[in-house]
């Protein structure tokens, strides 16, 4: 969108209608308070670059392209009001306060004031300037932005006319500033605090000199100078006693500069700074921003790549004071002080691996963003969007950090995959041990099988590259969601003579006919087992409907460790769609996917050794 500054002059202000925004030009109202003051002039001076000898009445709308002012910004536009003075004329200043501000103040939101500059016109007729009389009034008004003193006639300060109105609008001091409190407001520092935390990469309090020259190269495509770097910190040293730390800037010698540039009039850099950093004029996070496109087709799924989780991994270590591998809730919590909101709730330890504090690990840190991913893309895009990943990355957006699946029947076609995660949907009867199936993936111990364990309804450990999902038994409905995956498992009690007919029930109403692999997994195989009150065996049901045998499985560790074979089986299948389920049963099938699954395996446990630096 290119830059396009519109002015009407104005001889009154009726009402809040007149101050409308507009999206992609500047609308310079000019209010008449007193005849001849130069309002016309001024704008056929800047159109035509020389003094207009025949001055029409009253000048029409005008649209004056980008080039003949002096900043060309592709940006959202509002309304500002220039308020022109006759540096001669003494009842002209007095009116500004008198009459027109208080015109203004009575038409506008007093939380959306529209920027006010002050324009002391006709400066070529006088030799002394108006200053005195109109620096007191700025220090009354906040609304007024600046004062500017030019001549329509040999053409002093008309573009900086005008580059000050286009200033106000695109880099306003209300949203950052409070005059009366010689101070920035608190959205503003809240939104700089978040800037100072997602450059900060080693999370050591402080930036140093690499931080600051990307900080610098980011925002303003530049370093800085060895000498001005110095420059900068000495400023700060002067004025804040705790700005410096170890020759880096700290977050209160961050927000000083920031004070010091707007103070200053530097507006335009402290808003170049939070644009970059994704802030809308209200500062907060633009939807844009927060939600960049991503076209999901129908059948696809979400994944990250290798670079997300590079980043996923810095910012880990980071937060991992302790160099022990695990997030403490308080490093936790300040891994998310960059959100508005604690994205994560105390379910999530009963969803990932932990270690034996109830702490997210490593792995579980990862695997819950790859779930997120998986699951809900656009939370993810809005997640790494918090985090700064187009920033610290340097991509254009978060959606560079996303990749998408081909439809899976693709993979069918083609008879194999290009996805690394895998989704699947456990369904069993109430108590036949899906919870403790999903602990012992996460490695969490089962003292028997008779434990009670908070119920998660999904868990992800990486290195196994498949998602389980809790089905809670429900026969009369089941949402697109629960039907949704790769594979099924479908999981009954081999001591209770009544677990295997819900399992058979869901079978065929649901996936009898669906090309979706079935697994059956007998649970608490520790136990004795019990003929089951149904029409034919397990066994004899799975050859039946062409399924391998049911699987047997225990977590019971006074009987045997939990047999991890049975997720390498899940994610085997889950990897190769094209099979058949009477290739499922077929011993030779096992023997020939398990080479293939062993190396995808490995290469997906290697990928995350990599990622997993000396710690």
């Amino acid at each position: 969108m290119q830059h396009v500054l519109q002015i009407k002059e104005n001889t009154s202000i009726q009402s809040t209608p007149l101050l409308h925004t507009h999206t992609s030009s500047l609308f310079l109202c000019l209010p008449l308070f007193s005849a001849k003051v130069g309002k016309t002039s001024l704008i056929m001076s800047l159109v035509s670059e020389e003094f207009p000898e025949v001055v029409p009445y009253r000048a029409e709308e005008i649209t004056i392209p980008a080039d003949v002012t002096p900043e060309r910004v592709p940006t959202h536009i509002a309304n500002v009001i220039c308020i022109v003075y006759a540096v001669n004329n003494k009842k002209s200043i007095e009116k500004v306060t008198s009459h027109w501000i208080p015109l203004i103040t009575d038409n506008t939101d007093k939380d959306n004031r529209v920027p006010l500059i002050l324009v002391g016109n006709k400066s070529d007729l006088v030799e002394h300037s108006s200053m005195e009389t109109i620096l007191p009034i700025m220090n009354q008004y906040s609304d007024i932005e600046t004062c500017v003193e030019c001549s329509a006639k040999n053409l002093k300060n008309i573009s900086e006319l005008f580059y000050y109105a286009q200033k106000a609008v695109l880099h306003p001091t209300g949203p950052l500033y409070c005059p009366e409190r010689k101070d920035m407001k608190p959205l503003c520092v809240k939104a700089l605090t978040r800037i100072f935390k997602v450059s900060d990469l080693d999370n050591d309090g402080i930036l140093n000199d690499n931080q600051l020259n990307f900080f610098q190269r980011t925002c303003f495509n530049a370093p800085l100078a060895p000498q001005a770097l110095e420059d900068v910190k000495n400023v700060v040293r002067k004025n804040v006693s705790d700005g410096v730390r170890d020759n880096g800037l700290t977050l209160n010698g961050f927000l000083f500069l920031h004070t010091l540039f707007i103070q200053r009039g530097r507006h335009e850099t402290t808003w170049t700074v939070l644009r970059r950093f994704g802030y809308d004029d209200d500062l907060e996070l633009h939807q844009d921003y927060l939600f960049p496109q991503l076209k999901v087709p129908p059948d696809a799924t979400t994944e990250l790549n290798h670079d997300a989780y590079l980043f996923l991994q810095g910012v880990f270590d980071k937060h991992d004071k302790d160099r022990d591998c695990a997030l403490s809730p308080e490093e936790l919590k300040d891994l998310f002080d960059v959100f508005p909101y604690m994205p994560w709730g105390a379910d999530v330890s009963n969803t990932v691996c932990t270690n034996d504090k109830g702490w997210i690990t490593y792995q579980g840190y990862l695997s819950q963003w790859t779930l997120t991913t998986y699951l809900d893309v656009q939370r993810c895009l809005e997640y790494l969007g918090y985090l700064g990943y187009s920033i610290v990355a340097e991509q254009e957006s978060q959606a560079a950090g996303i990749t998408v699946t081909r439809d899976k029947k693709i993979d069918l076609q083609k008879r194999q995959t290009q996805r690394s995660v895998f989704r699947c949907n456990v369904f069993g009867d109430v108590c036949s041990g899906k919870s403790g199936f999903l602990q012992a993936f996460l490695g969490h111990i089962c003292i028997s099988s008779s434990s009670s364990f908070p119920r998660p309804t999904l868990a992800v450990p990486i290195s196994h590259n498949a998602q389980l999902h809790e089905v809670f038994p429900d026969n009369d409905y089941m949402s697109d969601a629960d039907l949704a995956c790769d594979i099924v498992c479908l999981l009954y009690d081999v001591s209770n003579p009544y677990s295997f007919e819900y399992c058979a029930k869901v079978f065929k109403q649901y996936f009898m006919d669906s090309k979706t692999p079935c697994m059956m997994i007998a649970a608490k195989s520790d136990l004795p087992e019990v003929k089951q009150q149904y029409g034919c065996t397990p066994l004899e049901f799975c050859r039946k409907h062409k399924m391998p045998p049911p699987q047997s499985f225990t977590c019971n560790t006074a009987a045997a460790a939990p047999s991890r074979d049975i997720y390498t089986k899940l994610t085997t299948v889950a990897m190769y769609p094209h099979v058949s389920q009477a290739d499922l049963k077929s011993s030779t099938f096992w023997l020939r996917a398990s080479v293939g699954a062993a190396m995808f395996a490995v290469l997906g446990i290697a990928m995350y050794r990599v990622l997993l630096k000396p710690r």
